[in-house]
């Protein structure tokens, strides 16, 4: 049967002597991890014939929805394609943790496409940080605009970010697409225009990175706005400005806006607002107080 896997896929070929060890260190991984989840974890009933420890090659494939023969090479250590959607596939079927899921895209030779909710950039000294600016906004981005991690009132600033999925939690992808978001920036359209030619500019240097071609992708597909902006071939580079939003708890804050870098050029950075004058300020105040008695946190 066609699937996933058929498509063109990261992982290198050739032949060479790294990628051959590669592919023997992802097929021991993936047998490892197969012989360890039982039938049990994955709703599958055992029965009584069951001699394969953890689950079978074809369970696999199956809950994977590859082929067997395909899967079957693949823990063979065969020189094959793999693509991330099936990667990502396998990941979920074999219940990775982060760093496992890390280490399974690494062997493959592969970018993970999914926004990462952990960094290596969001140490616990930079949570901290992020808290210690209280009540002034502030989160940490990477150059895709992924929001990795955020202050509580941050967190009410434009939304309830808690609210929205893992996934979801990218300033393009909101901007674009989510209502309150939107709503919440006074001057949306110069806003979006800036971030999609900053974005298109980051983008220079990860142009073969699946990540960032399944942002743009799905940025095409879900915004009319952003496919017009986009074939403006529009390039700015990052700068500090004075921002407006219009807080549905608070009202209208006025703020500046600074990137604080933490890697050279385009990695990733530290987002802070600090209120432009008093009364944003006091504003800023009262939406730390509503975050401080809800859910939000760090």
């Amino acid at each position: 049967m066609t699937t996933v896997a058929q498509e063109t896929g990261t992982w290198g070929s050739g032949g060479t002597a790294v990628s051959e060890i590669r592919r023997h260190e992802l097929a021991a991984f993936l047998r490892h991890r197969r012989e360890h989840i039982t039938p049990e974890q994955v709703g599958l009933p055992r029965g009584s014939r069951r001699r394969t420890p953890g689950l079978r090659r074809e369970e696999v494939a199956q809950l994977s929805a590859v082929g067997v023969t395909w899967y079957t090479w693949l823990e063979q250590a065969r020189d094959i394609q793999v693509s991330v959607q099936v990667l990502d596939a396998l990941a979920r079927t074999l219940m990775l943790d982060p760093s496992e899921r890390s280490h399974l895209f690494q062997l493959a030779g592969a970018v993970d496409p999914t926004p990462a909710t952990t960094c290596p950039s969001v140490t616990p000294a930079m949570r901290a940080v992020l808290e210690q600016l209280e009540p002034y906004p502030a989160c940490l981005q990477n150059s895709r605009y992924d929001i990795l991690a955020y202050n509580r009132t941050y967190g009410l600033l434009l939304c309830d970010l808690e609210a929205v999925p893992p996934e979801d939690r990218n300033c393009m992808v909101l901007s674009y697409t989510h209502d309150e978001w939107r709503s919440s920036i006074v001057h949306l359209e110069e806003t979006q225009r800036l971030m999609a030619a900053r974005f298109r500019a980051a983008m220079a240097g990860h142009l073969a990175e699946p990540a960032w071609k399944m942002l743009l992708k799905r940025l095409r597909a879900d915004s009319p706005e952003f496919r017009e902006v986009w074939e403006r071939h529009e390039v700015v580079a990052h700068r500090s400005k004075r921002k407006e939003f219009l807080n549905r708890h608070v009202g209208r804050v006025v703020v500046d806006h600074t990137d604080l870098w933490l890697s050279p050029q385009v990695g990733p950075r530290m987002v802070t607002y600090v209120p432009a004058d008093g009364e944003s300020r006091e504003r800023l105040e009262k939406l730390h107080e509503i975050a401080l008695k809800g859910r939000g946190a760090v």
